[in-house]
């Protein structure tokens, strides 16, 4: 199975890919200019890949209750659903950027903020809490050595 992560917003799309071995990886985020050309590269990567399941980020408020923001990332999950016939799970992406950017250089944290970096590694993170709890550490299929 191959999974996509997605960390969506007004400016960029982060992205990473996983699959059943349970390890997320960002990938390029996309970074055009106008939306629609976003999610007609987004089309094109999740057909060229052969995305099996989109796994999306809900941004909750931090006392887990939905804003509009999460109402706006469900409304989304509806869309990709109907558009790519793919089953796409909402995962809590609460705290995922600040824990991103805590661990970069300051100085550097404005260009790579324009690249999407953050925004794929963000997309990394809330996949792979997702394959975590779809294929716990440590069960791995297959016999033991």
């Amino acid at each position: 199975m191959r999974f996509l992560g997605i960390d969506y917003g007004t400016r960029r799309i982060g992205l990473a890919t996983g699959d059943e071995l349970g390890v997320a990886t960002p990938i390029p985020a996309l970074v055009e200019a106008e939306p629609a050309a976003r999610r007609r590269a987004l089309a094109a990567l999740v057909k060229t890949r052969r995305i099996d399941e989109l796994v999306l980020g809900l941004p909750l408020n931090m006392d887990g209750s939905e804003g509009p923001k999460a109402r706006e990332a469900q409304a989304l999950a509806e869309e990709l659903r109907a558009e790519f016939g793919l089953p796409v799970h909402l995962v809590d992406e609460r705290l995922t950027s600040h824990l991103v950017e805590s661990g970069m250089n300051q100085k550097q944290l404005r260009e790579i903020r324009a690249k999407g970096i953050i925004d794929s590694r963000a997309a990394a993170v809330i996949l792979q809490d997702y394959l975590d709890q779809r294929f716990p550490p440590g069960l791995a299929a297959g016999p033991e050595s």
